[in-house]
Order: structure tokens, then C-alpha cells, then sequence
């Protein structure tokens, strides 16, 4: 599983079992473009920066993932 030290956790997506659910972290330590993270069940992370968070946030906002979200 990725190495969890040092980050900040912010939400857990699921969290209604134990399966090792997504999650979103901050990372202090991080250079500002790789700041934000999301780990999946499957032990990958992807790391962006705020600003890159904050435009997934408001295409979410949006509605413009609903349909990712249906399938």
C-alpha cells in the first residue's frame, strides 16, 4: 500500500467497509504541485496541486462528472 507518512487526511470516499477506500490527503511537505493527494484502493496515488484540486472541485460542482459517476 502507498506510504501514508506525513500526510493530512481530509476524506475518506466509501468508508462504509474496510477495503482500504479512497482517500484525500494534503501533504506538507510536498512541493505546491504535488500538495494535494488521492490514494485508491489499490494502493496508486495521484498528486496535484491546489489549484488542479480546485478545478476537479468545481467540475464536479458543475455536474460535469455526474456521468462518470453513474457508470
Amino acid at each position: 500500500m502507498t506510504d501514508l507518512t506525513g500526510l493530512q487526511p481530509l476524506a475518506t470516499f466509501c468508508g462504509k467497509c474496510d477495503c482500504g477506500c479512497p482517500q484525500l490527503f494534503v501533504d506538507p511537505a510536498a512541493p505546491a504541485e504535488r500538495r494535494v493527494v488521492i490514494t485508491d484502493d489499490f494502493g496508486q496515488r495521484v498528486e496535484m496541486s491546489a489549484d488542479q484540486f480546485a478545478d476537479l472541485v468545481a467540475e464536479a460542482k458543475a455536474g460535469r462528472l455526474d456521468a462518470a459517476a453513474a457508470a
